[in-house]
């Protein structure tokens, strides 16, 4: 049964703590599931263009890029949406209003974000062509772009109602629509690129046009999931659409913007480090791909554990409740440290039977990139639980409204200390491959340290001040 009640507020003591677990636990692994759904949404596609050739493929790879930094960047810029939702029911538990012009602002802001991420994808066989790409290789991908750029907007309003379902205590939503997105895509990519179920066969073009249907699917589920559900259709989030609060859209957006930034500073550094690892060697490079592929796999936990410390943390913080929100954030950092522990040691002792998952590591073709890729999972397995700690910190300070020091820490931890390191060890050292993986692990610790640091300091800092909406 679901709770209508899925944001009350703890006890204080043992009761407290037990409860906040379990309600952590509640929220955050419907969104971890949901993660790692869309994961396979995106494998789809890249399953079906294989097929096509390496060519299409090494298109479609460079559109995808480009497409995907774009739109997850601005997912970060609205994202912030679920905070504010969050603190609006700790502050008044029957916040329609104040929810309902969120939302609203938020699904304004997807707009604007879309039409400049269209504007980007637009230019996409330029900007490949910038990067040094080979001209026929940059023509398709600006292909691909030109088609696949009609799903910006679908994704990231999907985004934005995703968090208002999650903050409401509906995540297990995301996870069954996210579920629904991967049988359209699989139907679209069948019908589409090969010509089947009567529909003409367009190749790579076929596989951006399903993506453009598949998050069209996406976001009619969420609205259709909404209206059905006593408890979210209350909100009427589409009703006044047209009315503007200017107000709380400069909150979205001074709050958004530095989690937009943090989003494209570590897409940078793990962008930046594939570009290192290919001057060192093709095999290095493929190793490099397979491992960071498993790394991103369990990260989707920690992150979904940190969407649910921001709602968590978000609802004490409006509710004005200190001590529960010191619980909400280290239960979910507590939690996210774990799970990374467990990950840890399966890429110490079964590194095979995890990249299985992608490859198979018996064949002989794969020989050079199978023992570079359990090289990086040691170095991985070293930086997991950082990887998790700063994941689900930074959603804790999200949860505080807390977005601009930890985007300069996140620059700096990335950038200064990791990438720095990567070059020196990579480049200046026989590490090579390994260097680059040691710098990025350092990266990490940085993150990890600063954010759990400023999270433990967030009363001396005066985070938890009353929350004020003027900037």
């Amino acid at each position: 049964m679901r709770s209508d009640r899925p944001l009350a507020p703890t006890p204080a003591g043992g009761d407290g703590w037990r409860e906040e677990i379990a309600a952590t636990f509640r929220l955050a692994w419907p969104l971890a599931l949901a993660n790692l759904l869309q994961m396979l949404v995106h494998a789809v596609d890249v399953i079906f263009v294989a097929r096509l050739g390496e060519r299409e493929l090494a298109a479609s790879a460079l559109g995808i890029a480009l497409f995907g930094l774009t739109m997850w960047a601005f997912t970060g810029l609205v994202g912030m949406v679920a905070a504010l939702i969050a603190e609006e029911l700790g502050r008044r538990r029957h916040s329609v209003r104040e929810v309902r012009r969120s939302v609203r602002m938020a699904m304004w802001l997807s707009v604007v974000a879309a039409l400049v991420g269209m504007a980007i994808c637009w230019q996409g066989e330029a900007l490949m062509r910038l990067t040094g790409q080979d001209d026929a290789l940059s023509e398709r991908a600006g292909d691909f772009l030109v088609i696949i750029m009609f799903a910006m907007w679908p994704m990231i309003a999907s985004s934005v109602l995703r968090n208002f379902v999650s903050a409401l205590g509906r995540p297990v939503f995301a996870t069954a629509i996210t579920g629904v997105a991967l049988v359209a895509s699989v139907v679209f990519n069948y019908a589409l690129v090969f010509g089947n179920l009567g529909a003409p066969a367009l190749g790579l073009e076929g596989s951006a046009l399903a993506s453009v249907l598949t998050s069209f699917v996406q976001l009619a589920s969420y609205l259709i999931a909404i209206r059905l559900d006593r408890r979210l259709r209350r909100y009427r989030i589409l009703g006044n659409w047209w009315r503007p609060e200017w107000p709380r859209m400069r909150e979205l957006v001074i709050l958004g913007t530095p989690v937009m930034i943090i989003i494209i500073a570590e897409a940078g550094l793990f962008s930046g480090a594939a570009l290192l690892m290919g001057r060192i060697g093709p095999a290095e490079l493929a190793g490099h791909t397979i491992a960071l592929q498993i790394a991103a796999l369990a990260f989707q936990i920690p992150f979904g554990l940190g969407q649910a410390a921001t709602i968590r943390v978000g609802y004490h913080y409006g509710a004005r409740d200190r001590a529960a929100m010191g619980r909400a954030g280290w239960v979910g950092i507590a939690m996210g440290g774990a799970f990374m522990c467990i990950t840890a040691i399966l890429m110490l002792v079964a590194p095979m039977l995890l990249l299985r998952i992608y490859i198979d590591p018996t064949l002989a073709a794969n020989a050079a990139m199978v023992v570079f890729a359990v090289r990086y999972m040691k170095v991985a397995a070293a930086f997991q639980l950082f990887d998790g700690v700063q994941a689900v910190a930074a959603g804790a300070l999200r949860g505080l409204q807390d977005t601009r020091m930890p985007m300069l820490i996140a620059v700096f931890s990335y950038w200064v200390p990791g990438f720095g390191t990567a070059i020196w060890l990579g480049f200046y050292t026989p590490l090579e491959g390994t260097g680059v993986w040691i710098g990025l692990a350092i990266g990490l610790v940085f993150s990890a340290g600063l954010l759990t640091w400023r999270w433990a300091r967030r009363e001396t800092l005066g985070l938890t001040a009353e929350p004020h909406h003027a900037f």
